[in-house]
């Protein structure tokens, strides 16, 4: 059966990408459904709404003579079939397990890595860390002697 502009057909969902869909038509050709034609609402990302050999009906809204056919899918059926295809949102229980397996990852606390004593002798404490830091970098800055090129030769 020959495609024509303005026709509908079934067609199946052959790959699916970040700006589309490629679905296979009856006739063997492939074309492209563009993201902004996947649904009248806004498409984040495609495969909230497709799925690999997936069947779906396609509107041809334009050929070229090199063979390439672009499709729409919310203009070939009602917006409802759509919405009703997409696909749904993880249950309770599967965010739960999803929190749990997160958590598991996370650094358990360790009472032995609170840093005991008071403000005073923490800050004190941090001053002379600083100090010392403060120090290696300038002793570190006066032993370098300018950026290893000799001007005299």
């Amino acid at each position: 059966m020959p495609l024509e502009i303005g026709k509908v057909v079934d067609g199946t969902v052959t790959g699916i990408t970040n700006f589309g869909a490629f679905i296979q038509l009856p006739d063997g050709n492939t074309g492209l459904c563009h993201i902004s034609e996947i649904a009248d609402e806004y498409v984040k990302n495609v495969k909230d709404y497709l799925k690999e050999q997936q069947i779906v009906k396609v509107k041809i809204i334009e050929m070229n003579g090199n063979g390439k056919v672009s499709l729409s899918i919310r203009k070939a059926c009602d917006n409802k079939a759509i919405k009703q295809e997409k696909i749904e949102e993880p249950s309770k229980t599967e965010k739960r397990q999803v929190e749990r397996r997160v958590n598991d990852r996370k650094p358990k606390y360790n009472k032995s890595n609170k840093i005991q004593g008071s403000f005073e002798d923490m800050l004190s404490k941090f001053l002379k860390d600083s100090d010392e830091k403060l120090k290696t970098m300038k002793k570190n800055a006066n032993n370098r002697r300018g950026n290893g090129f000799n001007r005299n030769g």
